[in-house]
């Protein structure tokens, strides 16, 4: 592509910019090119769906036989601990017991072997703005995966027969892409109504479904919560994502390499969907500061105490702490620190504070995995040139739960630069759609 065409096209896509934005008060670079993937990878991300439903799936009735005492009582205590017990008594409700999130959504970093799974988030933005960029690119370039309404059918999927879309106060930044993608939706299906609402002062409506976007620890600053609990156990509304705060936690990752557990996921997941999950789910721990028995090591460690962890040399501590989930660090990259990139002092500060809140708000330890650095271009507002970065990417899949078949319906490319630890969206980062490619 010439320097003026990239120009031309940079400006179409900036005229096709909602007046309302996507993003409340943030704003990213501009690419002239979606983020190109190789067939083959295409082919196994559409193949990484269907796992992650099962996996999900798996999780969901671990949880259920822990309570019940089928499997070990401590996957339950782990699950819910810090969670208020109403929430706890809701989520283990009968009525709701095989609900799973209708989106998945995993944060794929793209490395020089393949790819890692950083986390699921059952609670995903960038569902509108992904679709929008889904359409606006197409109307370039070819192959972009989910093409012009992809993203659009998935979330119609979810609502078919319309619905609310409930947002929180703590989620404003994403109200404006929802707002967008609900716009849409009504346009071509002129006899339905989907409507975003504020979470602090909705009331439900009979035979309505909600989506919701909150995060569950949220719940005290949603006065109304009660009435909308109760509509949904009564089976009046229903809820997507569940309110199943244990489904949203990143210790799953931990569980899922914990030996006790081993036979369990084998027979859950079968064996080649085990396999395959181990080599893109990272190492994981959970930070419990139960003393271990006198023979005992943490696996893979080989350390006794988590304390011995934060006597690590800097080269040992490629090892990234996370918030596990029910808390406003649990989201975006505010809960996370790379052992690495601390001073000896703060990482063994940190590892002590783990330990010491571990029974409020679990965290786990998890191995890092660099991004693979790529090269993109992108326009520089300040300049106003075309350049390219050199920076890692994570790739958003975004998967939609369809009558039990699971669909990849658009991928978002977030490209930060490369000296950028963490990949999550920011001013000085790329964010564009996913095109199958053969010269990628």
């Amino acid at each position: 592509m010439t320097l003026a065409a990239a120009e031309d096209k940079l400006q179409s896509i900036r005229s096709a910019f909602p007046k309302e934005g996507l993003f409340a008060e943030k704003d990213w670079l501009l690419s002239p090119d979606p983020f190109p993937i190789e067939k083959r990878f295409l082919g196994e991300l559409d193949q990484l769906g269907h796992r992650l439903f099962v996996f999900q799936r798996a999780c969901n009735q671990l949880y259920q036989l822990s309570v019940k005492g089928k499997q070990p009582a401590w996957v339950a205590r782990y699950l819910d601990a810090g969670k208020p017990p109403k929430l706890i008594e809701f989520s283990r409700r009968r009525e709701i017991r095989d609900d799973l999130p209708r989106v998945i959504r995993p944060d794929l970093i793209l490395t020089e072997n393949g790819y890692i799974i950083a986390e699921i988030d059952s609670v995903p933005g960038g569902i509108g703005l992904t679709s929008w960029l889904d359409q606006t690119y197409s109307g370039f370039d070819k192959e972009i995966i989910g093409d012009t309404n992809g993203m659009l059918d998935g979330f119609h999927s979810v609502l078919p027969n319309g619905g609310d879309i409930v947002i929180s106060l703590e989620a404003a930044t994403y109200r404006p892409e929802m707002e967008w993608i609900a716009a849409r939706l009504k346009d071509r299906h002129r006899d339905l109504e989907w409507q975003v609402v504020a979470a602090e002062n909705y009331e439900p409506q009979d035979n309505r479904a909600v989506y919701r976007f909150f995060e569950l620890f949220d719940l005290p600053n949603i006065p109304n919560i009660d009435n909308t609990l109760r509509a949904n156990a009564e089976g009046r509304i229903t809820i997507t994502p569940p309110m199943k705060p244990y489904l949203e936690e990143k210790m799953w990752f931990a569980l899922f390499w914990m030996q006790p557990l081993r036979e369990f996921w084998r027979r859950e997941l079968g064996e080649k969907y085990f396999i395959k999950l181990q080599e893109v789910i990272p190492y994981s721990w959970l930070l419990d500061p139960t003393p271990l028995p006198q023979h005992a090591v943490i696996p893979r460690l080989e350390i006794h105490d988590w304390r011995e962890a934060a006597k690590l040399s800097q080269k040992d501590r490629d090892l990234l702490l996370k918030v596990s989930g029910f808390s406003p660090l649990g989201w975006g990259s505010r809960g996370i620190a790379l052992g690495a990139d601390l001073p000896h002092a703060e990482w063994e500060q940190r590892i002590e504070h783990a330990l010491e809140t571990f029974e409020q708000s679990p965290t786990i330890l998890q191995r890092f995995h660099k991004g693979h650095l790529f090269e993109h271009r992108y326009w520089d507002p300040e300049s106003g040139e075309l350049k390219t970065m050199k920076g890692r990417v994570r790739l958003c899949p975004y998967f939609f739960v369809e009558q039990d078949r699971v669909k990849l319906r658009g991928a978002l490319a977030t490209i930060v630069p490369a000296d950028k630890k963490f990949l999550h969206g920011m001013r000085d980062a790329i964010l564009a759609p996913s095109q199958v490619s053969d010269k990628a």
